[in-house]
């Protein structure tokens, strides 16, 4: 057994930066014995480990890829580590909609874990292509002022351990890489809005989320578990600079299930580009059109275009209102939108 396994099974020392390392190197040479990936997995997503040996694993990945050497300054990230109530795409409408106001924008995502349709399905559905380099992320992000990179910003690590527990599904045991996927993909932003559906998360997140100096980084969470901010509860911003909190009070209070019927993804027979498409229309319920300019206008703040937050909103509602996020959406498909 490696001896990553048998510290986070006894907890009793974290794991540092050589010996994750030595894991990495031996999943990449398939010198792992079988199971080992699986177990692995399973203890990260049965307990979150300490902050040194999740610092440690970060950066052991982070110095197994090649260097970063864009830097995309005035851009911000909006991404969440899922779970949490079934919603709409509220992450993506924020990102479309805060590019529509003027932030630079680059959303990371990734295909559904819990829900339905993640980040990447919505984008196939619509007809809309993932960049595959940074300098292609720079080109999308100088003509459309957004662009969505695909899988070359994450660890190889990643796939290699999800082709190594093969048949079983990385959405069985992987939620961890779920939990830290905003802290996996190197993109060189200046701001980043990290919804967090577990809130019991936030103390092992914040950790982390301090030792990154290069960006602002936001946790954001709410009492109805949904990883994006929501209009009609209180929402709690941690920032990554030791800061204050930042607190944003429910505009206008609605119960926990009648907060989460309107911000629900498409059912029944209901498409889901048109479901998308009519919230960025303007056409979506009350509670689903605040929570989308509250997280756009979340970015404008964070990545500095704005410094109110009453302005950045009204800034997001006009946005919204006059058809610009939707007509950024409309320029942004080179391809006919894919059938559910």
């Amino acid at each position: 057994m490696h001896e990553v396994l048998r510290a986070l099974i006894r907890r009793d020392r974290a794991v540092d930066q050589e010996l994750w390392g030595s894991f990495w190197d031996q999943l990449r040479d398939g010198a792992l014995r079988p199971g080992e990936t699986v177990a692995l997995l399973s203890s990260l997503s049965t307990r979150m480990p300490d902050r040194d040996t999740l610092v440690a694993m970060l950066r052991s990945l982070d110095e197994r890829r090649p260097a970063v050497t864009a830097r995309l300054d005035g851009t911000a990230n909006i991404v969440g580590t899922g779970g949490g109530p079934a919603t709409f795409n509220i992450s993506t409408a924020a990102a479309f909609l805060a590019a529509a106001l003027g932030v630079h924008v680059v959303k990371t995502g990734s295909r559904a874990y819990t829900g339905t349709c993640g980040s990447h399905d919505l984008l196939d559905r619509l007809g809309i292509g993932r960049t595959t380099s940074y300098e292609r992320t720079e080109e999308r992000l100088e003509r459309f002022g957004i662009a969505f990179p695909g899988t070359f910003v994450y660890p190889r690590e990643v796939a290699l351990l999800a082709r190594s527990i093969v048949p079983m599904d990385l959405r069985m045991i992987g939620g961890f890489i779920n939990s830290v996927g905003p802290f996996l993909a190197a993109v060189p932003v200046s701001a980043q809005l990290v919804g967090v559906s577990d809130r019991s998360l936030l103390p092992a997140l914040g950790r982390v989320a301090a030792t990154v100096t290069d960006r602002r980084i936001w946790l954001c969470s709410n009492e109805l578990g949904i990883d994006e901010l929501v209009g009609s509860v209180d929402n709690l911003l941690l920032p990554n600079d030791g800061t204050d909190p930042i607190h944003l009070p429910a505009e206008a209070p609605a119960s926990a299930t009648d907060a989460i019927a309107e911000l629900r993804p498409a059912t029944g027979g209901e498409d889901v580009v048109e479901h998308f498409l009519g919230v960025l229309s303007g056409a979506g319920t009350a509670l689903a059109t605040r929570t989308v300019c509250l997280n756009a206008a979340a970015l404008a703040v964070a990545s500095g275009l704005i410094d109110g937050w009453p302005e950045a909103i009204r800034a997001a509602e006009d946005a919204l209102r006059g058809g610009a996020a939707r007509d950024l959406v409309d320029r942004l498909r080179t391809r006919p939108a894919r059938a559910r």
